[in-house]
């Protein structure tokens, strides 16, 4: 199904509308980023007509970009400002990025580092991101992103789009203090839990903000078996 740029906009409207109405968004700033980030741009052409559908749509590779309630539930836990450092684990895609990005360029501060471990999807990632004009904040790596990005840390904030059977020391140890970390604790496929991590004055705190489905975070401190990709 292809559908006009003006009806895709239109959609994103609804979508919001949608959500705003569930009490899923709150903040106002996160509205305004997915108003202006097209997740359209962020999937295969092919479905891109499905854009705003709230479901997870495949991508490639075994992978999905993630329901957008559950985006928009992540960023309004993430608390996101203008010049924060964001360690993206899982781009996916690239709309993850894109979005906080979105919320924390300011001029030259604000940047988002983000990591995939599939090369092809890194590549497609990449363009997206290009193509959407948000280059100038975000840089794509390819390598074991449960082992976090210790070169370019701190983090004021660390996000993790795939579920790990526990929270990886190595992004503990690259979130700021204080600092907030959302990321899945869980089963491969079943019983995750969406836990937000607060480190303030040396203690590390979690709150369980409930149940989740994500793909697995695959390396040394997630679950581990081959990457063919």
């Amino acid at each position: 199904m292809n559908l006009a740029k003006d009806e895709l906009s239109n959609e994103r409207l609804i979508a919001l509308e949608r959500l705003v109405r569930s009490g899923i968004v709150k903040s106002k700033r996160v509205k305004e980023a997915f108003l202006k980030v097209p997740r359209e741009e962020f999937l295969p052409k092919k479905l891109r007509g499905r854009a705003y559908e709230d479901t997870p749509l495949p991508i490639g590779w075994g992978q999905t970009i993630s329901a957008i309630h559950m985006v928009l539930i992540m960023l309004e836990e993430l608390k996101l400002s203008k010049g924060f450092k964001v360690l993206e684990i899982g781009t996916g895609s690239g709309y993850h990025a894109a979005l906080c990005a979105e919320l924390v360029k300011s001029g030259d501060e604000g940047f988002v580092y983000t990591i995939e471990r599939i090369r092809p999807l890194a590549r497609f990632a990449l363009k997206n991101i290009i193509r959407t004009g948000y280059s100038k904040w975000v840089r794509v790596f390819h390598r074991d992103g449960s082992k976090g990005l210790p070169e370019k840390a701190p983090f004021d904030r660390i996000l993790v789009t795939a579920a790990s059977p526990g929270i990886p020391p190595p992004l503990i140890e690259q979130l700021k203090d204080p600092g907030r970390m959302v990321i899945p604790v869980g089963g491969l496929h079943l019983w995750q839990d969406l836990i937000v991590v607060e480190k303030t004055h040396g203690r590390v705190n979690q709150i369980n903000r409930g149940g989740v489905a994500f793909v697995p975070l695959i390396g040394e401190y997630g679950f581990k078996y081959d990457n063919k990709f």
